[in-house]
């Protein structure tokens, strides 16, 4: 897969970076990554895409290899960041339709940005975005204002996790099996060891995103989340895993029933079902988005 860097300084100062396919012509996949991770880390999806799509992989605040800051933006503005940084570049692709695609964080980001910018995508496939039912939503905005995080089991685990190791090889071999990289394939495992981490000052490698910008994710939430999602006008597929998070599967009821647009479907794997069955989420993905031009 041949990918060209780029990068871009934000209105916040922040400069975000990413990668790019040549332009070839064909419709362009603007994909958003899920926290702790950055797009390269699905390479064996990607891959199997790039035969019909040009490919915008975009790297938020403090993951991958855009710059972290002094504080985490948000969801909302981490968003505006992105289609700002697209926006500026988009004309490289001439005029093709532009589709999305995201995981977890980034489906979330993504359907914030449908929201705001109705005319921007064709077509949209969110892949297990962590969509809080409304009212998980409104206790994690409560804690997130009283910073009442103690209570976040996962942003607890997240702080805690390990960081470092000796090489890449000792990382993939500590990784394999554990947590969220239970079931990966071993060509996901190996593109989150090889894009996910680098070069450490005290020699080995560690990771890009640190533990505590994803656990500060983990402990909060983006703003007007319910009512940017009923504002949605984009032909969308969600897609989930049978083994994903309760609140997931609930939300994207929720969601189907209040706005028409969207459709939902439940795929076998978990919360990272597209590193665990790469082959097929790719089929499902190409099958959607294509339909728009049938």
């Amino acid at each position: 897969m041949n990918l060209q860097a780029w990068s871009y300084t934000t209105s916040a100062q922040l400069t975000l970076r990413g990668w790019h396919s040549p332009p070839s012509g064909k419709p362009v996949l603007h994909f958003l990554h899920g926290n702790g991770f950055c797009g390269r880390v699905y390479t064996p999806l990607l891959q199997l895409l790039s035969a019909d799509f040009d490919l915008w992989l975009c790297d938020i605040q403090g993951h991958g290899d855009s710059d972290a800051g002094t504080r985490f933006l948000g969801w909302n503005r981490n968003g505006e960041l992105a289609i700002e940084a697209f926006q500026a570049q988009r004309e490289m692709f001439a005029d093709v339709p532009v589709y999305a695609v995201a995981h977890s964080l980034g489906g979330v980001i993504t359907s914030l940005m449908l929201a705001q910018y109705p005319q921007l995508f064709s077509r949209a496939v969110l892949l297990d975005p962590v969509i809080y039912t409304p009212a998980l939503q409104m206790f994690m905005k409560s804690s997130e204002r009283l910073r009442l995080t103690a209570f976040n089991k996962l942003a607890s685990r997240t702080r805690a996790r390990r960081q470092h190791w000796p090489d890449r090889q000792a990382a993939y071999a500590g990784l394999t099996g554990r947590g969220a990289f239970k079931g990966w394939s071993a060509a996901a495992l190996w593109a989150f060891v090889e894009n996910a981490l680098r070069p450490a000052e005290q020699g080995g490698v560690e990771l890009k995103c640190s533990a505590e910008l994803e656990a500060t994710i983990f402990s909060s939430a983006p703003n007007g989340l319910w009512r940017a999602l009923g504002k949605v006008q984009t032909p969308l597929l969600m897609l989930y895993g049978a083994e994903t998070f309760p609140f997931v599967i609930k939300s994207a009821a929720l969601w189907r029933q209040r706005n028409s647009l969207v459709t939902t479907e439940q795929v076998r794997g978990g919360h990272c079902f597209m590193q665990q069955y790469p082959e097929p989420t790719a089929q499902r993905v190409r099958e959607y988005l294509l339909a728009a031009r049938d």
